[in-house]
């Protein structure tokens, strides 16, 4: 890199490295205000504390990482064109791409670092920091409660679009894999019920991959006027297709944004029929975190603009604008997935458009000050 690039090069990093720390500093406070009193109170050790919070760091970079690269990019050329910086160097026959190559290569490597972490490791810190936070209350949970209370899930439900069965349980235990209060209600091909088991506990055989019921009954009913035809109980059966695995029950109950990659994919093999209702918000899931390096790229292309064609006495001018424009993005990207999730558009279409949109006014705003 020559000399000018350098300069460049090194003002902005300097500034970017002290934004993401200060806004990942700010991110881990506020999960300590909510969590680490709970750490505390169940056990947890310094060494495991301090753990949990090296693996929830990671999972907040894809939150910071544009803001912080937003503000540092705004920033610093604000300052140079304060200084008559940015009019130095136009006065030297370069342009604005020349002035700004460096910034262009910080944005497109941040954006790879990025698509890395999505792929890689966030998934990996995001379950483990959750699996280490729910042994510890599970362990505390252990210490005064049966353990049939351990890690009790409420109103558990599951929809098995691909084998005919509508899930329902009163409470699931994930410590014990079983469940109380379960209805499982057997389904067609055009969605009708043709069986329906109610039990008092339902457990799930690990060992065997199937589910046994006790203390229950069976009822089948005419698909077509839908009248039990014939009921049936008994004190325990093995019911081997019924072979739904209690993790991902349990990850269905969980908001789609809250799941990592890993998760999003094993959910959606369990599905398999992509084109469900079920699956729609998975995959707006799985297509955002695929999305989301382009942020890097639409941060460096709208803050040039505004930074070198702005008011010279104040970058913080630049950074109004610009966040005033991120937040129109935000909200056309939480209507467009809403609606993706709702099936009005397709996944692809509702990550795809706000991205596409913000990418065009962008370099259309970069094109005027080349």
């Amino acid at each position: 890199m020559k000399l000018l690039d350098r300069y460049i090069f090194v003002e902005w990093l300097k500034f970017f490295l002290v934004a993401i720390g200060v806004t990942l500093g700010i991110l881990v406070l506020h999960d300590m205000y909510n969590n680490l009193g709970n750490l505390i109170e169940w056990g947890a050790g310094t060494g495991e504390i301090l753990l949990f919070y090296g693996l929830l760091i990671p999972t907040l970079i894809p939150t910071v990482l544009p803001i912080s690269l937003l503000l540092s990019v705004i920033y610093v050329l604000g300052t140079f064109h304060r200084n008559n910086e940015i009019t130095a160097m136009r006065a030297a026959g370069m342009n604005i791409y020349r002035i700004t190559r460096s910034l262009w290569l910080g944005g497109f490597v941040l954006a790879g670092v990025l698509l890395w972490l999505n792929a890689d490791v966030i998934p990996y810190c995001k379950e483990n920091s959750r699996t280490l936070y729910e042994n510890l209350r599970y362990e505390d949970q252990l210490r005064t409660r049966d353990i049939s209370d351990v890690g009790k899930i409420q109103q558990l439900c599951f929809n098995n679009r691909r084998d005919g069965r509508l899930w329902f349980m009163n409470s699931f235990s994930m410590a014990t894999s079983k469940g109380h209060g379960v209805r499982v209600s057997v389904l067609d091909d055009m969605g009708r019920e043709t069986r329906r088991i109610m039990a008092r506990e339902g457990v799930y055989d690990d060992a065997e991959n199937w589910w046994f019921f006790t203390d229950g009954q069976e009822t089948t009913y005419d698909p077509v006027t839908h009248r039990p035809t014939r009921a049936v109980g008994f004190d325990k059966r093995e019911f081997k297709d019924f072979n739904e695995k209690p993790k991902i029950m349990a990850l269905s109950m969980r908001r789609p944004k809250d799941l990592s990659l890993f998760e999003t994919n094993e959910i959606l093999s369990a599905i398999e029929d992509k084109g469900s209702p079920e699956a729609r918000p998975y995959l707006v899931n799985l297509y955002g975190i695929w999305a989301s390096p382009l942020a890097c790229i639409i941060v460096i292309a709208i803050g040039i603009p505004f930074s070198v064609a702005g008011v010279r006495t104040n970058p913080m001018v630049g950074v109004s604008k610009t966040f005033g424009l991120f937040f129109l993005y935000f909200v056309v990207d939480s209507v467009l997935t809403t609606l993706g999730g709702r099936g009005v558009i397709s996944p692809l279409t509702a990550v795809v458009i706000p991205n596409a949109l913000m990418l065009l006014f962008a370099f259309s705003l970069y094109r005027k000050v080349v």
